[in-house]
């Protein structure tokens, strides 16, 4: 079986705000920007994986969804209880360096990990836990 990765989604309450952050912060592409039935989609990605989407969406992106469900889901997002998204990187230090001067919401300083990763942890706008890893030379 030949799979890949295509698509992700993030769940925002700002996507402005996620647009500044993942954009000009963390220097991915803006590929697309749709609004349908009262809500928007965005999706991002890094300009060395043109084939990788990340889709920045409402918390809960079904125009059919009661509004006990949406606010359910907002309060999730509000609480940072969503999941995020693990990046790679060459360099952790120089990525945490940057985002953190940028304003990024830090979780974690980098450290190694015993398991063969130096990683550093960020919290986006929207409170989503975002890692950045790079693997240990010498794991």
């Amino acid at each position: 079986m030949d799979i890949s990765l295509s698509t992700c989604f993030i769940a925002v309450d700002d996507h402005d705000k996620a647009i500044a952050f993942y954009r000009d912060v963390l220097g991915l592409d803006v590929r697309n920007d749709v609004g349908f039935e009262g809500m928007r989609w965005v999706t991002v990605g890094s300009p060395s994986q043109p084939d990788v989407n990340i889709v920045l969406e409402p918390p809960l992106a079904d125009p059919a969804a009661a509004p006990d469900d949406r606010r359910a889901m907002a309060e999730l997002l509000a609480k940072g209880l969503l999941r995020g998204v693990i990046f790679s990187t060459a360099d952790c230090d120089a990525t945490f360096k940057r985002i953190s001067e940028a304003g990024g919401d830090v979780l974690q300083e980098p450290m190694d990990q015993p398991y063969g990763m130096r990683d550093c942890a960020f919290r986006d706008p929207s409170g989503n836990l975002l890692r950045f890893t790079q693997p240990l030379r010498d794991a």
